[in-house]
């Protein structure tokens, strides 16, 4: 323990100061966005985008390699591809009146087909791996930049709209009746919760991000009165599980990503068997003589 923190104020390991900042600069994000499609119940749509992301990687490398449009960064391609994936989510499920679960496999399944069939057309060897397999100890400034730059975006979309978000994420009929723009707020969440997915995931990893969209706000959800103190709560546990895996993975010589999931699952299951116990408990009601 004593030497993790000799090496975090190391001038000759920046890495893990790096690691540290952008854990809490991703449970920002996690905390906020987590709550939101915890609340909705669209956690799905995290691996859903995550998976289907590959169509867009697939296509850029091969327009990249062929020479269609030289230069293209598979980047481009995974957030355009994304952002198209959450708004085609949004519309079949508003206009369709389809589950969303129901279109979020889909476009799970899809997504990574096309992905497949463009990179086996792809001239040369293509690795996409880079692209959705991030490593939380290899962040570099350049990518706190742009946590920084999101984390700045969400707070703004969160402060600004939280009455509509709140409304259309407990009862949307009802907010619709108040002159709500249901749809409107729904499409925004889908699209900032694909941006930050593919963003996220090249950064910390995909399982991390598949995680810690759930597992923070479903652990907050056991004690927050309300979305607000769901979304702080959630942040909470998302700075310490993020802090305390990077902690005990470095310490341990054990994956960060993976210690970090596991150590949420952990606290989780923890308070869903406490909350399970307390209900049987109070179900019996006071034992009589």
């Amino acid at each position: 323990m004593n030497g993790f923190f000799e090496i975090l104020f190391s001038p000759d390991v920046p890495f893990i100061r790096n690691a540290l900042f952008a854990g809490i600069l991703s449970s920002i994000l996690f905390g906020i966005l987590g709550s939101v499609v915890t609340v909705k119940r669209i956690a799905g749509l995290a691996g859903a985008i995550s998976h289907a992301v590959l169509g867009g990687i697939g296509i850029a490398l091969y327009l990249s390699a062929t020479g269609i449009a030289p230069n293209l960064s598979p980047m481009v391609g995974a957030i355009i591809f994304a952002l198209l994936s959450a708004l085609l989510i949004g519309a079949v499920s508003l206009k369709s009146k389809q589950r969303e679960d129901t279109v979020i496999q889909a476009i799970w399944a899809i997504g990574m087909s096309i992905g497949v069939l463009f990179m086996a057309k792809t001239p040369g060897y293509t690795d996409p791996s880079s692209y959705l397999f991030g490593n939380i100890l290899l962040i570099s400034g350049r990518d706190l930049i742009l946590l920084a730059i999101l984390d700045v975006i969400v707070l703004f979309l969160a402060w600004r709209f939280y009455p509509q978000i709140e409304a259309t994420s407990f009862d949307e009929e009802f907010a619709a009746v108040r002159g709500i723009p249901t749809q409107t707020v729904f499409l925004i969440i889908l699209s900032v919760t694909a941006v930050a997915v593919v963003l996220l995931q090249t950064f910390v990893g995909i399982v991390m991000v598949i995680a810690m969209l759930t597992l923070p706000a479903g652990t907050a959800g056991y004690t927050a009165r309300n979305l607000a103190s769901m979304m702080l709560f959630s942040t909470l546990y998302s700075l310490l599980f993020s802090a305390g895996g990077l902690v005990v993975g470095w310490s341990l010589d054990l994956p960060v990503g993976a210690v970090v999931v596991v150590l949420s699952g952990l606290v989780f299951l923890g308070f869903a068997t406490a909350t399970v116990i307390r209900k049987k408990r109070s179900s019996r009601g006071p034992s009589s003589d």
